[in-house]
């Protein structure tokens, strides 16, 4: 069976017969409660229950962060930037910036890495997230064991309060008696004197028992992880439990708990990881693939386009100037030329870009400078596609690969015998608490058998004391021997229902 489909049923047995009181807020203390409410309430607040479901979301989100290592990754980066006007030395070169300049830049990357690692890592991250569900079942499991045994507590203590009770209503009768027959002279004061005694130190006890139920109640609240207000005292528990004779068959106690028990499966859980472990440590010995390709591109451009026309300025006047030096050197040449005009250029200003004045560009030429001075922030320069493949293959790293295994395997090691160790816990555990439950109802049947007894003993004191021929000691003792025998019967019947609860957490089932 599955760690989901384990809570899944647990759920079920906790929910099953849910009363309106359940649905209250979870700010709100209950006024009465069945032990399918408590444990319904129990997992909705209890602080370490939700502690340990919080763990949940990351083992899903590890699975698939495992799944997707197995696809390419994708990066895009875009940027801008403003540089100042000045020197800049690169590589001992020196360059001027005649302009500040602002320039943009944008990169698309994509890169995919393939190795036996990473084709274990989804398995591995599975086995790990079992562990965390089983986790998740045992706390579960172990909630509601904690919360019904300590819902057993409060019965228990309110029961012992309706006995101390009882006595206090018993000695009331005595006393009453004892001043009729005082008042009759049947009797000195002494026998109403110790009656008073004996009530007062009944009155006690139920003082005492009151405070023990209300204890009980509150430590049943806080292990729900429900707030407690001033009226827990009046806190009502509905459940009532029969005291059956045990009927479970040892052998399939052991093989229920085999499979069952939340600690032999978080154990079979982490053994299962650590095997994972080993394979994972192993596959660092194998060589890795990966491909990566990409696209960028790049704007920039000058705030003021002054500088670039200046520069073209004066790279067009020294043209101009060179061009007339030509011109002057061809014009003293006296053999023959195959140019006709001897190659003298006839405008050296039109042929350097200059206008007729030979001072200032050309209109187009200068426009075309500012043409080009655009593009920012998008107009992006886009650099050549590139793509690129490599294979990894490790040869020597100082043993480090041997030592992560042997730290794996021995890790697996261990969680085989602690795997083992849990089943012969586990088995010891259930047979002892399959013992325990069968003394437990055994010494319920014999607490049974004393408070007849008991009740008769002191039905027959009262009769020999009424007819004057027993004595107030006797009555006393009676009295006295009765509330002994059911409180001890009250205490047997508890043990007995607490006995099949840690049976049924041992085993990791109901069984009721």
């Amino acid at each position: 069976m599955s760690s989901r489909l384990v809570r899944s049923v647990a759920a079920v047995l906790m929910v099953a017969g849910v009363s309106p009181v359940a649905a209250q807020s979870s700010g709100q203390a209950p006024v009465q409660l069945s032990l399918q409410e408590a444990l319904t309430l129990a997992r909705e607040n209890s602080p370490s229950y939700r502690q340990t479901l919080n763990d949940e979301g990351p083992a899903a989100a590890s699975v698939r962060a495992a799944y997707g290592a197995l696809f390419p990754t994708l990066n895009g980066s875009s940027g801008a930037s403003y540089s100042r006007a000045g020197r800049q030395t690169i590589a001992n070169q020196v360059f001027s910036q005649g302009s500040p300049t602002i320039s943009s830049n944008y990169n698309l990357s994509a890169s995919w890495s393939l190795s036996k690692r990473s084709l274990l890592g989804p398995g591995a991250s599975k086995a790990q997230q079992e562990v965390v569900d089983e986790n998740i079942s045992a706390a579960g499991i172990n909630l509601a064991a904690d919360v019904t045994t300590q819902y057993l507590s409060a019965l228990r203590a309110a029961a012992t309060t309706e006995v101390a009770q009882q006595q206090v209503a018993r000695n009331q009768e005595f006393l009453a008696l004892a001043q009729a027959r005082q008042t009759v002279g049947q009797t000195s004061i002494i026998d109403v004197r110790q009656a008073e005694v004996t009530l007062g130190s009944s009155q006690v006890s139920l003082l005492r028992a009151r405070q023990a139920e209300i204890d009980a109640k509150i430590e049943l609240l806080r292990r729900m992880g429900m707030p407690v207000d001033a009226n827990v005292g009046a806190l009502r528990l509905t459940e009532s439990f029969q005291l059956t004779q045990p009927n479970f068959s040892l052998e399939t106690l052991l093989a229920t708990a085999g499979v069952a028990n939340p600690n032999i499966r978080v154990a079979d859980a982490q053994f299962a990881s650590a095997k994972y472990g080993v394979r994972t440590a192993k596959a660092a010995y194998l060589p890795s693939f990966s491909v990566g390709t990409g696209i960028s591109g790049f704007t920039q451009q000058y705030t003021s386009t002054d500088p670039l026309l200046a520069g073209a300025l004066s790279s067009a006047l020294g043209n101009a100037a060179n061009c007339r030096f030509q011109n002057n050197i061809l014009s003293r040449l006296t053999s023959p030329h195959p140019d006709p005009n001897g190659g003298i250029i006839a405008d050296c200003n039109s042929y350097a870009g200059l206008d007729g004045t030979g001072s200032v560009l050309q209109p187009e030429i200068a426009q075309a400078i500012r043409d080009r001075n655009t593009g920012w922030p998008f107009s992006y320069t886009r650099q050549p596609w590139s793509i690129s493949a490599s294979i990894s293959v490790p040869l020597w790293d100082g043993f480090s690969r041997a030592s992560n295994v042997s730290q794996a395997r021995a890790s697996e090691d261990d969680a085989r015998e602690a795997t083992r160790a849990r089943r012969l816990e586990v088995g010891g555990l259930v047979q002892s608490r399959y013992g325990a439950v069968n003394t437990a109802w055994e010494a319920a049947r014999i607490q049974e058998t004393t408070r007849t007894l008991a009740q008769e003993q002191l039905q027959l004191a009262q009769d020999r004391y009424r007819v004057g021929q027993g004595s107030a000691l006797e009555v006393t003792d009676a009295q006295n021997s009765l509330t002994r025998a059911e409180a001890d019967y009250v205490s047997a019947v508890y043990d007995y229902h607490q006995a099949v609860v840690a049976l049924e957490a041992a085993v990791g089932r109901p069984l009721r």
